[in-house]
């Protein structure tokens, strides 16, 4: 059955207010009567269902049709359907005959992470995806043997009061926990336990990056901070590792060696070491071949979302070629949003902001109703913009019940079928880019900005910059363990590539150019859908736009 018959029905459950299963949709376009057997089915599913299972529509089809018209399985007077009477006589008939290999489907070829001179950046193949003629999707697996799991979700847990001491608190917190992966590799010593030492002692010190700043011979001075005071440190000019001053956001952790001057004023710095991810670092893989679907920054609301793009892509999921795509994981901006930029109001095709959510909810009817769906809030979202953002509130929640999806805090840790992904909308890649020197973050390449922060394992270190960071009992933005895959979005930029063996996925958007992107020269990678593989961790850009 072509693409466009299922389509077309999964566009008629929607507006009736359902999502399906591919399955349901498969064994529906399948019918010798797709709208018969439809009618039939929704007359009989149950009052309270908000997705239509492959088992309604296998319980409408096994019965014969009491109305007296044509079965709608199909099957003739004699109970064999046409595909297996055509198959008796060695015919093509049936489904099987309209099924399109994916190697000859037209789709973009698919692109493993970490080769080629921009690790991926320019893999996507420009074309749109040819899904013509394409056959509605087996379902891949039995769900019952999918494996999700999240942590980090602070949702409902934030004890954040604005005051001092939550600001003491969750520097404290911070400077414990990343200071640990570091205090093993010095012989670290407190700030003031340093200031009492003789000159000329080699020293070694785990702290916070209270300041950067230029010396007027053009040297560096660095001054960290631990939960017992400050100390100073001056890296030469001339030292080979100079270049990783330019990489310092103040309030990350990291650790300095050296040596004292003979006042003992100040350290002269030897080495620098980050919390980073170890360079042998293995990732966790899939057991079984398994796909997720990594995309973010829907933008909903906007004039410039691109619905059709949109539809594209929940058209393909309901294709042979992404029977494998079982998990989706939406890092943040669903809907444009209310008052985030000047003039917003000018750009908006959806005024009110819970309209805009409804509007999302319809346009995520569309993706099959059995893949597993995971959404993290973004700064475009109806929720603080403070990070940790918690997810959202229960009515928000309820407003997109239809696909059942799960909505966590940004960021948040999911782990599927073993391989853990961090999930984090990405606006602390704003502030990256702007301090890093071009050539080491940029918008062009945005999973080399995620580099940086998996080096610093915190998506977010700097506090008091563009980035608006809530005081917490515990800093929920650590990276405290290492994660197989890093996803952000944020930027509108589409870039993947390994750091350590760490797949960073920056996802594009769908959203066209707007005006106010126009002004701050941001030309977005709209209408991309990064397919990873979990068993491999490869990825292939499916193209939409």
């Amino acid at each position: 059955m072509p693409l466009e018959a299922a389509a077309r029905l999964v566009s008629e459950l929607t507006s009736r207010g359902y999502n399906a299963e591919r399955e349901a949709v498969t064994r529906l376009a399948a019918a010798e009567d797709p709208n018969a057997a439809l009618e039939r089915v929704l007359e009989e599913v149950p009052n309270d269902a908000l997705v239509v299972q492959a088992d309604h529509v296998e319980s409408v089809l096994s019965r014969p049709d009491t109305t007296g018209s044509p079965r709608t399985d199909g099957s003739n007077a004699a109970g064999a359907t046409e595909s297996e009477a055509a198959s008796a006589d060695g015919g093509t008939a049936g489904r099987d005959a309209t099924r399109t290999d994916a190697s000859s489907a037209g789709s973009p070829p698919s692109a493993s992470t970490g080769t080629g001179p921009t690790e991926g950046r320019d893999s996507p193949d420009p074309s749109p995806v040819e899904t013509e003629g394409s056959s509605p999707a087996d379902r891949a697996a039995d769900p019952a043997i999918r494996s999700l799991e999240i942590t980090g979700d602070m949702t409902g847990e934030s004890t954040g009061t604005g005051e001092y001491s939550d600001f003491v608190s969750v520097f404290r917190d911070r400077l414990e926990r990343l200071g640990t992966k570091l205090r093993g590799r010095v012989n670290h010593r407190p700030a003031t336990a340093i200031q009492g030492m003789p000159g000329g002692s080699d020293v070694a010190m785990v702290g916070l990056v209270n300041d950067i700043r230029s010396t007027a011979s053009g040297h560096w001075l660095i001054e960290l901070e631990d939960a017992t005071g400050t100390f100073p440190w001056l890296v030469m000019k001339d030292r080979e590792y100079v270049d990783l001053v330019d990489e310092l956001l103040c309030d990350e952790v990291l650790a300095m060696e050296g040596t004292l001057a003979d006042d003992s004023g100040i350290a002269f710095v030897d080495s620098l070491s980050f919390p980073d991810v170890p360079r042998t670092y293995e990732p966790s893989t899939a057991d079984r071949h398994v796909q997720a679907a990594l995309i973010s920054d829907v933008h909903v609301g906007s004039q410039e979302f691109m619905a059709d793009a949109w539809n594209a892509f929940a058209d393909w999921l309901h294709t042979e070629q992404a029977q494998h795509v079982e998990y989706m994981l939406l890092a943040g901006d669903m809907v444009e949003g209310v008052g985030v930029y000047p003039d917003q109001d000018e750009e908006l095709d959806i005024v009110d902001i819970y309209e805009q959510y409804e509007a999302f909810s319809e346009h995520l009817k569309k993706v099959p109703g059995d893949i597993e769906i995971v959404m993290i809030p973004g700064n475009h979202d109806a929720v603080r913009l403070a990070e940790p953002q918690p997810g959202f509130d229960e009515e928000l929640r309820g407003i997109m019940s239809a696909h059942d999806p799960q909505i966590v805090s940004n960021p948040s840790t999911v782990t599927l079928e073993g391989v853990s992904v961090l999930m984090y909308h990405g606006v602390s890649l704003d502030e990256v880019i702007a301090e890093l020197p071009e050539e080491k973050a940029s918008y062009d390449e945005p999973h080399k900005a995620m580099y940086h922060l998996l080096k610093k394992r915190h998506v977010a270190p700097q506090f008091g910059g563009h980035t608006r960071l809530a005081p917490e009992e515990k800093d929920y933005l650590i990276m405290e363990d290492v994660p197989d895959i890093f996803h952000t979005g944020h930027v509108h930029k589409l870039g993947f590539g390994k750091y350590h063996n760490v797949l960073a996925i920056n996802s594009g958007c769908w959203q066209a150019q707007t005006d106010f992107q126009k002004s701050v020269n941001i030309d977005p990678d709209a209408g991309f859908a990064p397919i990873v593989d979990l068993d491999t961790l490869d990825v292939t850009v499916q193209k939409f736009s």
